[in-house]
C-alpha cells in the first residue's frame, strides 16, 4: 500500500527560508536514494501528519517531483522538543522490488494466563527489525501472550513466521515474561524503647 503526498522543490539558502516555510504550514524535507539525486523539498505539514496518524512510519509515500513519481519511506525526522511539531523530514527513495529493513513496534495482545493467576507481565522488547519489500513492511508486529504462565517468557524466535516479512532481530531476544508478584511484607513494629532520663545526682 502507498499514499501520495504533494511536494515542491525548495531553496536551501538563506537559512531563513526554513522558518518562512514553517510559518506557511510546510515542512522542509529532503529526498535521496534509489535513482534520485539529493533533492531539497517542502511538504504540507497537516497532510504529512494525517498520513503518519493513519498509516504509520513504515508506509510507502509516493512523492511527485518534476512530474516523476518517487516511492519513498520516511528515513528520519526531527521534531520540536516543546511543541512536538515535525521540523524536518528525510525521505529515502526505494526500489519496490528490493527488500529493506525497518523497525516495527512490538504490540502484545491477549491476557496472559499467568496474569490471571496473579502474576505480573513485563515487556522487555518494544521493537524488532524486519526485512521486506517496501509494500509489505509492517507498522507493528503482534505477539500473543495469552498462553504465558507464571515463570514463562516469549522470545523473538517464538513469533510465528510471516509470508510478507522476515524478522531480523536475534531470535533469542526476550520480548516479555510473566513473573510472580512481589509481596512486600510489613515490618513488625519493634518494642518502643523509652528514652533514658538522666536525673540530677543526689548531693
Amino acid at each position: 500500500m502507498s499514499v501520495s503526498l504533494k511536494v515542491s522543490k525548495r531553496e536551501v539558502r538563506p537559512r531563513s527560508i526554513r522558518n518562512k516555510l514553517r510559518h506557511e504550514g510546510k515542512i522542509p524535507a529532503i529526498v535521496n536514494g534509489y535513482k534520485v539525486e539529493s533533492t531539497p523539498i517542502a511538504i504540507d505539514a497537516k497532510e504529512f501528519d494525517r498520513i503518519l496518524r493513519a498509516h504509520g512510519l513504515n508506509t510507502v509515500i509516493t512523492l511527485t517531483i518534476d512530474n516523476k513519481k518517487v516511492n519513498t519511506l520516511v528515513q528520519d525526522y526531527s521534531s520540536d522538543t516543546f511543541t512536538g511539531q515535525v521540523t524536518h523530514v528525510a525521505f529515502l527513495s526505494v526500489d519496490m522490488k528490493e527488500e529493506t529493513e525497518v523497525e516495527a513496534e512490538v504490540v502484545l495482545t491477549g491476557e496472559s494466563a499467568g496474569v490471571k493467576a496473579g502474576g505480573v507481565l513485563t515487556q522487555n522488547l518494544y521493537s524488532v527489525t524486519v526485512s521486506a519489500t517496501p509494500d509489505k513492511l509492517p507498522e507493528n508486529v503482534e505477539v500473543d501472550v495469552t498462553a504465558l504462565e507464571i515463570g514463562q517468557s516469549i522470545t523473538v524466535g517464538d513469533i510465528p513466521t510471516s509470508d510478507e516479512y522476515t524478522i531480523v532481530t536475534n531470535a533469542e531476544e526476550q520480548i516479555a515474561a510473566v513473573n510472580e508478584a512481589q509481596i512486600v511484607e510489613d515490618e513488625e513494629p519493634g518494642e518502643a524503647v523509652e528514652p533514658e532520663v538522666i536525673g540530677e545526682e543526689e548531693e
